[in-house]
């Protein structure tokens, strides 16, 4: 069933919440900025604090949303919604891996935030691949480097490693679609290897992926690691083109991350 709550985020997961009790599972639906900034508060009692089963689902997430401006692109729904306890957080990076990823989040009993974006974006991913929550995938074996990506990112990654092959460095390419739970040990197992690590996501540095992927480094293995990410600003208007390269979160800045991480090696 299909339920329009209006320009009304704050009840709308109170509805959620609420559905829950009945035995529902709830799919939430609007932007990023209003599925997870204007609504933290409910999300956090209602749901997180509560432990009920709501499914957020956050489309126009980080610069990407593009024209509208920063008052409606968010950075920081990562951040916000990692530190929830028990707070699933999915950004998937293609259409395929968006349907897996609401397929397996409706068997998977708990709160979940699940975060794609606006624009057309290539669709790389198998249409068969299964979704494992808190599992990261491999898509290019290397020796060099490890880059890290989640979102839209994954496909820049992917653009950026066969740069990089060109200039003669091998770089190991790894899909985190989920910041939460994350999968330390595909992360330490690369590392091992490379001994170093680029990150590079579609948001603040701050509270991102790369953060929490710092951490697990700290404590298990410490690696020189940079942070491909908006740096502690907001966004603005312009196409997602125009901001994906000013605010320098393209293929080409994920090269120049890994040759200055490289050099501190």
């Amino acid at each position: 069933r299909f339920f329009q709550i209006g320009i009304a985020e704050a009840n709308m997961i109170g509805i959620a919440a609420g559905l829950t009790i009945g035995g529902k599972i709830p799919f939430t639906g609007t932007f990023a900025n209003f599925s997870t900034g204007r609504v933290y508060d409910q999300i956090r009692q209602s749901v997180a604090y509560s432990d009920k089963n709501v499914k957020i689902c956050a489309s126009h997430a980080g610069l990407t949303l593009g024209e509208d401006g920063a008052t409606h692109q968010i950075l920081e729904d990562i951040g916000l919604m990692k530190m929830l306890p028990g707070m699933t957080v999915i950004n998937t990076c293609d259409h395929n891996q968006t349907k897996a990823a609401t397929i397996a989040l409706a068997d998977h009993h708990g709160p979940a935030y699940l975060r794609f974006g606006r624009p057309v974006v290539p669709n790389f991913t198998p249409a068969d691949e299964p979704f494992i929550i808190g599992k990261a995938i491999m898509l290019n074996e290397g020796t060099d480097v490890t880059i890290v990506a989640t979102g839209h990112l994954v496909w820049e990654a992917l653009i950026a490693a066969e740069k990089l092959e060109e200039k003669g460095i091998s770089a190991e390419v790894i899909n985190i679609h989920t910041i939460k739970p994350l999968d330390a040990e595909a992360i330490l197992k690369s590392v091992a290897k490379t001994k170093c690590i680029v990150t590079a996501e579609e948001h603040n540095y701050l509270g991102g992926l790369g953060e929490s992927i710092a951490g697990v480094l700290a404590l298990n293995n410490p690696t020189p690691q940079e942070f491909v990410a908006v740096q502690d600003s907001f966004g603005e208007s312009g196409t997602p083109e125009q901001l994906m390269e000013k605010y320098k979160l393209n293929n080409q800045a994920i090269v120049e991350a890994v040759e200055r991480v490289i050099k501190r090696k």
